[in-house]
Formats: C-alpha cells, sequence, structure tokens
C-alpha cells in the first residue's frame, strides 16, 4: 500500500479531503517559547492561538495532520459534557471553578465556527444545532433538567416534544428531547488543515513524522529529542490524547481507552434522505449504547458505535452499526457500507476536560470524552494563555498531578467488555 493508500484507509475524512499539504520533518535544532506534541484539534489551536499572541511555536507529529482521533472521529461539535451536567459540575468543583468551566464548554463551539469563518476554513461546516434524543421516560426527565440547567446559563437550549423530535430527525420511537443550537457538524480533517495552514500563517513552525523520543528537564525549559533533531523549549504541551505510546508511561494510565468504529454508508437518495435530520443537524440519543448519526456533504450516512472485545471485532463490528441504523431508522433499502474506520478515544473517570502537571512548564492536555472538536478547540485558546504566561492553575480546567488509575491493566478494558451489560439496561429503560 503505497503513502496515499496509507493515508485514505485512515477514514472517510482522510479519503475525501484533498490537496493535503505535506509538512516537512524536523532536521534541526530550534528554540521556541512552546513546543507542542501532537498534530491533531489541541496541538493546532494551542498553535494558532500561542502565535497570535506573538510566541514562537512548534508543533512535532510523529505521523500526519490529523493521524489520531482527530482525524477518526465522526465530526460531531457539541458544547457540552458526555455525563456531567452543569449543576453535577458546580457540586464537583465548587462554584467558581465550577461556573469558570461550564463556561469554557458553553462556548466552545461558537469558537469553532468562528475560526473556521475567520481563517476561510474548507471542511463542509454546519452550526444548526445539535440533537440529543431521549429513549425513555426516565431519560426524558434527565435531559429536560439538562436543557433547563444550559438555558438558566444562556445557552440556546430548547426542549422538543415527540413530534418536534420525530419531525427534526425522522427517528420515531423517542419520547422527546432536546437541542442545543450552537452545535454542529463538520469535516473533522478538513477543519484540522485548516487550523493547521492557520497557525502556519500566524507564525507557527509544523512538523510531520517527527516523532519525540524524549522530553528532557533542561536549566531553561525543556529538551525534546527526535532522531533528527532536536527542539529547546520554555514549555511544552503534550497533546497527543490517546496516541502517545510510550513518551510517559504514568500518563499512559491516567484514563480509560475506548475503541470506538465509525461508518459512513453510500450516498442516500434523495426520498431518504429528505427525512433525516432535513435541517443537517448531529443527532445522538441517551442510550449506555448510544445511537449517533449525520449526513456528510455527499449525504453520506454516519453513524458509530463501540465492540464487545473479541477477535473480528473489525470486519464484525461496522456491519453490526449498519444493521443498527437500518433497523432505528426503519431504512429496509439502506445503501451499503461505503467506509469504515476506528479510532481510540481516550476516557477520563468523570469525562471532564483536563490538565495534567508533568512538571514546570511542562502540561499533558487531554478533552475529548466524547466531546473531541469543540473542547479541544476551546482548551487551545486556554492553553495559549498559559504559554504566555498565565499560571495553570488560574486557568478555567482543571489542573493537578497525574492520577494513575488503581488496578488500571485489568480495568482500561471495562468500557468495552461491560456493553452487553449497557446494551441489556437500554433495554430494560423502554420496557420498564
Amino acid at each position: 500500500m503505497n503513502a496515499m493508500a496509507r493515508q485514505e484507509a485512515l477514514s472517510l475524512w482522510h479519503a475525501v479531503s484533498r490537496d493535503r499539504h505535506a509538512r516537512p520533518m524536523l532536521d534541526e535544532r530550534l528554540d521556541v517559547d512552546l513546543a507542542i506534541v501532537g498534530g491533531g484539534f489541541t496541538g493546532l489551536s494551542t498553535a494558532l492561538h500561542t502565535a497570535g499572541k506573538g510566541l514562537s511555536v512548534a508543533v512535532v507529529e510523529a505521523e500526519i495532520i490529523a493521524w489520531g482521533a482527530t482525524g477518526r472521529n465522526a465530526g460531531f461539535v457539541v458544547p457540552n459534557f458526555a455525563k456531567m451536567d452543569p449543576d453535577a459540575i458546580v457540586t464537583h468543583l465548587g462554584a467558581e471553578r465550577g461556573e469558570r468551566l461550564i463556561g469554557f464548554a458553553a462556548s466552545s463551539a461558537d469558537l469553532v465556527f468562528n475560526l473556521i469563518d475567520k481563517h476561510g476554513i474548507a471542511c463542509d461546516a454546519v452550526q444548526n444545532g445539535w440533537i440529543q434524543a431521549a429513549h425513555s421516560p426516565a431519560a426524558l426527565e434527565t435531559i429536560r433538567s439538562r436543557a433547563r440547567q444550559w438555558a438558566k446559563r444562556g445557552r440556546p437550549a430548547v426542549m422538543l416534544d415527540r413530534q418536534q423530535t420525530e419531525a427534526m430527525t425522522g427517528a420515531r420511537f423517542y419520547v422527546g428531547g432536546w437541542m442545543d443550537r450552537s452545535g454542529g457538524v463538520l469535516n473533522p480533517v478538513g477543519f484540522a488543515r485548516g487550523l493547521a495552514d492557520a497557525a502556519e500563517k500566524t507564525g507557527a513552525r509544523i512538523f510531520e513524522h517527527t516523532r519525540v523520543a524524549s522530553i528532557d528537564r533542561a536549566s531553561d525549559g525543556w529538551t525534546l529529542k527526535m532522531p533528527s533533531g532536536s527542539l529547546r523549549a520554555g514549555k511544552v504541551l503534550i497533546a497527543t490524547n490517546a496516541y502517545g505510546g510510550a513518551l510517559n508511561p504514568t500518563l499512559r494510565r491516567t484514563y480509560f481507552p475506548l475503541k470506538v468504529f465509525q461508518i459512513a454508508t453510500a450516498p442516500l437518495s434523495l426520498r431518504m434522505r429528505e427525512r433525516l435530520l432535513p435541517g443537517g443537524q448531529g443527532f445522538s440519543d441517551t442510550r449506555r449504547n448510544l445511537l449517533t448519526f449525520r449526513f456528510d456533504a455527499q449525504n453520506r450516512l454516519i453513524s458509530g458505535g463501540m465492540h464487545v472485545v473479541g477477535a473480528g471485532a473489525d470486519g464484525r463490528v461496522p456491519q453490526t452499526i449498519w444493521r443498527r441504523l437500518s433497523t432505528c431508522l426503519e431504512l429496509p433499502d439502506l445503501p451499503p457500507l461505503e467506509y469504515s474506520w476506528s479510532g481510540i478515544a481516550a476516557v477520563e473517570p468523570d469525562f471532564l476536560p483536563h490538565l495534567i502537571d508533568l512538571g514546570p512548564g511542562l502540561i499533558a492536555a487531554r478533552a475529548c470524552n466524547g466531546r473531541g472538536i469543540a473542547m479541544t478547540t476551546a482548551m487551545g485558546k486556554v492553553l495559549a494563555d498559559w504559554a504566555a504566561g498565565t499560571e495553570a492553575r488560574d486557568l478555567p480546567l482543571p489542573f493537578a498531578p497525574p492520577a494513575p488509575i488503581p488496578f488500571h491493566g485489568l480495568l482500561r478494558y471495562a468500557p468495552n467488555i461491560l456493553l452487553p451489560w449497557s446494551m441489556l439496561r437500554d433495554r430494560l429503560d423502554r420496557t420498564g
């Protein structure tokens, strides 16, 4: 398989996003204010916003831009938290820090789409909202409270009754839902490449195929060593999410690596397409084994899901997701699969974004938990303040030393292993 074929095999987004601007390998010694390890949303957004403050920035990516989770997700832009609602976050973090984190998340989708407009990023962006539908009466009460909490904080959150939910999504059997009008969808690889281009135009330097071998303390900062070059930096950001490899073994024990599969069908006919999400929103429901779907610019139907640990998952799970779509959306003539791919998401025990203190001027950042595009882009803007001198503890994000998960070797596959139990509970919710 040649280099182009390997790249396109990463995901639908890599296959359809053309005119990739290849970056060189770092083969010299550079001195910069901020070195960033990882060319995904967090690293690229941080580079763009830090360069905008007049600081020198270098991004080093072991593969190519958007190689990891950034280029392997479904392209949802969701400005809220995967598990915790605002009131629970205030209880968890306290009023002052909790409200700051909530404000950070609330504006995250608007930041994404504003950057797209400002820099003319071609990524098929549609900001028509994100819909979450309730699969049971109990779930409806939960999201009613969720929408009320976000609306109380000035967000464009609205409740949908059963009829509105069906009309807006084309999916029956839901008892209602809610929508955040600031959410949306986009092509994540197109967005990442646009961020990279904008960062370079602002003064950042970006290198691909540059794997960091070590990060060592120096008298005036840190030294990053690569096979053919090195970086000296006053501050360093590790933005590798779940793709950091052996760079920092301690980090690998602070999150659960969740393997998620995505699929895209061949384009739907106009007759089929006009019933489903006519407004172009993104969709998720409240089941533990989530059903998600959206369309891309060519009317491919896109969905995703987890898998039960076992042999043959790479071939079995995409077909399972396809059959689920056909059943749940009442599409007996659903077009066949055109693309399938998978990626690893880093899931925090509390499902919140985190900054991890690894030493003076050395931070690791993680913000995915199913909300990667919005949260990581917003995190980059915040981290630029840190690069410019703001103390990390004063940022609106949880900041603490690494906290390895007890018995991580046994528990790291728990989200996938427990999937059958989650699916059973979903069925009980519907029949209870």
